[in-house]
């Protein structure tokens, strides 16, 4: 630290950064500094992996183009939308075959014929 005076007897501090740094990690040949130097580059390097395992990268570039944004979440959409016509269409004749196969119990048997009638009157329209 150096000390310079003005004219009218002020006393300005120059602080050296070289100084500041010192005090603030240490000597640069200190094994604990080289250690959490070691550690934090290590750290870094981590981070470095996932963000690149994170694509951001192609996020940002489909993200940059609304047209190309457009164009494939209406492509996803349209996928999505046909999944889940036929799953529902599977799963509703799942439902109805095993259905058809509880008719003759006792108690619910009424109902569930009941319903099948209804879907037979609706087939045959």
């Amino acid at each position: 630290m150096k000390k310079y005076r003005t004219g009218n007897k002020m006393i300005i501090k120059v602080i050296n950064m070289k100084d500041i740094d010192k005090k603030i990690h240490g000597d640069e040949n200190d094994p604990v500094y080289l250690r959490t130097l070691n550690v934090v580059n290590n750290k870094l390097d981590d981070l470095m992996y996932i963000i690149e395992r994170s694509r951001i990268r192609e996020f940002m570039i489909l993200t940059d183009s609304r047209r190309r944004m457009f164009t494939t979440n209406f492509i996803a959409g349209i996928g999505k939308g046909f999944g889940q016509a036929i799953g529902f269409s599977i799963l509703t004749a799942i439902f109805i075959y095993f259905i058809s196969k509880w008719v003759n119990l006792p108690i619910i048997g009424a109902y569930l014929a009941e319903f099948l009638d209804i879907v037979d009157k609706y087939r045959r329209k």
